[in-house]
């Protein structure tokens, strides 16, 4: 299964601060994680054929072997931590649960 989460930063947010942030703790804490084949963020950088902004500023893109094993992973207090500090940065994420056709 993947998960597929769009979001944009909070409005003041510092960009170099999040960023920061996601390649130093967020990154290498969902990598960790044994529910979690592989984990990366992206930046958005456009929209194909358009000069128009993207709607939204990243992207992550997160492997997992199976829902419940996720799901207990990102439920302990450790991993929390690392939830509230992806909550300070962003701003209504979307966590989109997708599967291959």
């Amino acid at each position: 299964m993947r998960i597929v989460c769009l979001f944009n930063l909070k409005s003041g947010a510092d960009t170099a601060a999040y960023e920061a942030w996601a390649r130093g703790t967020d990154i290498p804490g969902v990598n960790a994680l044994g529910s979690v084949r592989n984990f990366t963020v992206h930046r958005a950088t456009g929209v194909f054929g358009s000069d128009a902004k993207p709607p939204y500023d990243y992207i992550e893109v997160i492997d997992i072997h199976g829902m419940e094993g996720f799901v207990a992973d990102i439920s302990t207090p450790e991993f929390q931590a690392v939830a509230a500090g992806f909550g300070e940065f962003t701003d209504n994420p979307c966590f989109i649960l997708t599967e291959d056709l």
